[in-house]
Formats: structure tokens, sequence, C-alpha cells
């Protein structure tokens, strides 16, 4: 992604330094932002044209965003090829262990020609709903017989070069997957998975290489496809990176640990060194309260999807609990039911109502927080999240006069508790238009397109 340089905007109004504020100027250079103006002194400085409505394309121009402007969303945990089962897997009734046979399935047809088709159409999608930063937990790596390519990472340069094409930032999260479960052989499509090794899943991540749009991460799919022996392996591969795990998402997940190593999940992974600051734990559903200690202790981030966790009848996580223990809350939309981070964020409420019967959980300030400061340290995009002097020049702006929002306040709940994806107008990352309102009729069109070459 190119950034425009010499850029300003006056925002009708922005969630800024923790609060909505009126006629905020933002000024950028080279995709980031130089100065941020409130109120009377964006007025007074004369940079910004007020009258102004067209985006900026060129250096030195200017415009106005009315509505209610927001800094750029962080979907902390993506499946890009999970968005074909959309629409598809909740026909009929099952478990989780059923919509997985249907996943299955989509994985088996895919190539890198068209994991990049569907992976770019699926990031259009995030982008016009307001994220600016994926993170995408990646384990499609092989051929299907799990015969790796001849470059061994083609099906992970697809993504990158998707998200590169689409417009957003990429935490590519190499996975490593080596077990049907708890030390059992991959089995049909999982080969596509396995590297046979951590060793050699390590190898492999290694020749990957970020960029200024792209992290290099590494995962653990989940106690369940990596034995604990090789913990330390992806532990090690993934030092000064993020490191993700998905976590007792189940209960039978975490009956079968018990089973075979005697520890829940997070136990495991305390006692083989994968919990802390940099790591994010997926879904977090069902855990203990030694657990709750572990995961805060350590200051490991709680990654929660409640659109996937509800289409999936996983269950309600204790984000609030896991929280005041010290685990910092970010937000992903998973296997795509719904890729709305307005959604994620009004669910972890919403979600905490019904398990306890009462309301009022999280504050508005605390659920942007997840979706954008939090979301993006978590994917190692340290300098993205917050409109402010310094960081990655990132504005998502929505209309504060639809029929969702129109007589809201325009405020930080319009946003959490009113706003959909459909009310974005205006997008900008580092510094670039990515997506205005006109665009969403071709998002669509690209992701039928891609979709239905799936099914055919």
């Amino acid at each position: 992604m190119s950034a425009v340089s010499g850029s300003s905007y006056v925002l009708e109004r922005a969630w800024v330094d923790g609060a909505v504020h009126d006629d905020v100027l933002v000024v950028i250079e080279d995709g980031r932002f130089t100065e941020v103006l409130r109120g009377r002194v964006a007025h007074l400085s004369g940079v910004a044209t007020p009258d102004k409505r067209q985006s900026p394309r060129t250096s030195g121009d200017s415009c106005t965003l009315p509505g209610l402007t927001l800094p750029g969303l962080a979907n902390g945990h993506s499946h890009a090829f999970h968005r074909a089962l959309r629409g598809r897997t909740q026909r009929q009734r099952g478990t989780f262990w059923t919509w997985r046979e249907q996943m299955y399935a989509v994985a088996e047809a895919l190539d890198p020609d068209t994991y990049y088709a569907l992976a770019r159409a699926v990031f259009r999608e995030m982008v016009a709903a307001g994220i600016t930063t994926v993170g995408e937990f990646h384990y499609l790596h092989h051929q299907p017989d799990g015969t790796p390519y001849d470059e061994p990472n083609a099906m992970g340069l697809a993504l990158i070069a998707a998200a590169h094409d689409a417009g957003i930032r990429i935490a590519l999260l190499d996975t490593c997957y080596l077990s049907s479960g708890f030390g059992e052989p991959v089995q049909g499509v999982q080969r596509r998975y396995s590297d046979g090794d951590a060793e050699r899943w390590a190898q492999r991540m290694s020749a990957l290489r970020p960029d200024d749009a792209t992290v290099v991460g590494a995962a653990i799919h989940s106690v369940r496809a990596v034995p604990d022996e090789h913990l330390a392996t992806v532990v090690e591969a993934a030092t000064g990176r993020p490191l993700h795990v998905h976590l007792s998402e189940q209960t039978a997940e975490n009956d079968a640990c018990i089973a075979a190593y005697g520890a829940t999940p997070t136990q495991l992974l305390a006692d083989h060194g994968v919990l802390g600051p940099l790591t994010s734990a997926v879904h977090a559903t069902h855990l203990m309260e030694d657990d709750l200690i572990h995961l805060g202790s350590t200051h490991t981030y709680a990654c929660f999807c409640p659109t996937t966790e509800r289409d999936l009848g996983d269950g309600v996580g204790p984000s609030r609990h896991l929280y005041e223990a010290g685990s910092p809350l970010t937000l992903g939309s998973d296997s795509h039911a719904v890729i709305d981070l307005f959604e994620e964020m009004r669910a972890v409420e919403m979600d905490e109502r019904l398990a306890t019967r009462s309301r009022g959980h999280w504050t508005a300030h605390e659920l942007l927080d997840a979706a954008t400061v939090h979301g993006h340290a978590s994917l190692g995009f340290h300098d993205a999240g917050a409109i402010a002097v310094g960081q990655r020049a990132d504005l998502v702006t929505l209309d504060t006069a639809s029929p969702r929002t129109a007589g809201t306040g325009a405020d930080a709940q319009t946003a959490v508790f009113a706003a959909t994806a459909a009310d974005i107008t205006h997008v900008v990352v580092d510094g670039r238009v990515v997506f205005q309102q006109g665009d969403r009729e071709q998002v669509g069109r690209d992701l039928a397109v891609a979709i239905e070459r799936l099914w055919v």
C-alpha cells in the first residue's frame, strides 16, 4: 500500500484520547498523523477545507469527513477461507465437530490462486467494515496430499498478497499443526496443515519476511494439534513475535487434555512457557479458576470471537473476569459468520448479560479499546489503533444519520451499541483511502465470484 502524503481532514466528530470531540483536524504525512488538533484550534488552523467533501487522493488535498470517525479496527482472529461457509453451515442441526467436516471440504478445494482470490474478496469485506489490520491464523500450508508446493509458503504468500491488494495490513500467524488430536497422526485434509514436526514448521516459517504492512507471527493451532513435546520449539521460533493459540473452545478439548496430560489446556501452555504479553489466547471459553490466574498474571491477551462462538454453540467465555485478572481483551471474526467488529464489541457485553442476567459489564470505551489499540498491539502493530501524532494514519468514518444510528448521540455508545459495518462510509489505511461508500456493491460481487468457484 502506498501512502498519500500531505493530506488533511477535518473530522466532524472523532474518538481521540478516549473521548469523542467535535471538529478534529488531522494532518497526514507519509502515512502517519503529524498533527491532531481539536475544536477551535482546528478551525483557526486554516489547513483544511470544510466544504470540500471529496476524499484526498493526491498530495496536498484536504476535506471534511462528516459523521463519527474512529481509529482503524483490528480483527484479531481470522480464517479467511471459512467465509465460504456463511449461509451454508447454518442449514442444519449439529455441533462444532459436524461444522468442522464442512470446513474441511472447503479447505480441500483451495490452491494458491483460488485462495488469493477468496482472501482478497474477504479482506475487502473487512476493509468495508472498517477493519484496517487482520490477524490471519493460517494453517492451510501444503498441497492436498501434504506435499509442499515448489514454493513452500505459497499459500501464506497468497494471503499476504491478497491483503496488500485489498488495502489492509496483515499479521500472518503461521500455524503449527501436527496431530489430529493429542498425538494421533493427521488425517484427510489435515495433511495439508502439517509440516511433520515443529522443527520443519519453524524452518518453513522462518523464510517468510515482514514488511511495513505485514507482521509475520506464529500460532499453535491448539493443544489437540501440537503435542506437548513440540511446544517449546514453537515458543522459541516465535521469540519477539505475536504468538496465538486456540484455547479451550470446547469442553471436549479440556476433558481430552486432562486425560492425556493431567492438566487443563491453559495449565499445559503455562508449563511450557507459551503464555505471556506477546501471546493471545483465542476463545478462552471454558476456563477453571487457576486458568484465569495463569492468563491474567502473564498478561496474555484474550481474543473473543462472539459471533462465531454463538454460531457454533461454543458457549460464553469469562471476558470480564479475564480482563480484571490482567488479560487485555481483543476481538476477532474467526469463521466470518459475520464480519462486523461493531457486532463483536456489542456481543461481548450482550453475552455477559445473558450469562449473568445483569447489565453493564463493559463500557463503550473499553470495548473500543479492545477493537482498536489492544487489537493492533496483539498483532504486533504497536503504532496503530489511535488517532494520535506518530500513529499510523487510519480513519474509519460512520454515518451517524443512518436508520441504525440516527438519534443515538453520535458518541462512543453509538459506535458500540448502535452501529453496524453497513454504516461505514469512508476508510483510510496508512494515509491512503481504501474504501468509500460507493465501493460496497463491488465488494459483494467479488465475494460472490470467489466463493462460487469453490462450490461448483
